[in-house]
């Protein structure tokens, strides 16, 4: 039987431009992709009235783990500049609407506001410009397919 399985390549982020009928751009030259998440925060209930003396727990918070995903940087690219991109937002902490785009055949979406948390560039002797980029999410992200 053939595998169901998707590749992840494809797979796109892209930064919205904040106005009123967002438009979205995808951020050019993505690498490695972690993709955000669910936690939630468990804590114990457990009371001397438990049933058979085993510890109980309750869902209490849920959050949006952050998204981390790696670039070739390119310093003028707008996705990406001082200017008008991903190094912007982080130096002004701009909370920023983004969308992930899975490769599936249904092109399921995420999307949700977050902060640049992180923008680390690197110049390799060896190799090309590259950048880490972590987004910390800012509340509640829908997930369609």
């Amino acid at each position: 039987m053939p595998s169901a399985a998707i590749a992840g390549f494809g797979t796109l982020v892209k930064i919205g431009d904040g106005g009123g009928t967002e438009v979205f751009t995808t951020i050019a030259e993505l690498k490695a992709i972690k993709l955000p998440g669910v936690k939630n925060t468990i804590v114990e209930v457990t009371s001397h009235s438990s049933p058979g003396g085993i510890k109980e727990k309750l869902a209490v918070l849920g959050e949006i783990t952050e998204m981390t995903f790696d670039i070739n940087f390119i310093p003028t690219t707008a996705t990406h500049s001082y200017t008008s991109g991903l190094i912007k937002d982080a130096l002004n902490r701009t909370k920023r609407n983004f969308k992930v785009v899975l490769p599936d055949a249904g092109s399921t979406t995420w999307q949700g506001a977050a902060y640049v948390e992180e923008f680390t560039p690197e110049a390799p002797v060896d190799n090309v410009l590259k950048a880490s980029i972590k987004l910390t999410p800012a509340g509640q992200w829908t997930f369609a397919g």
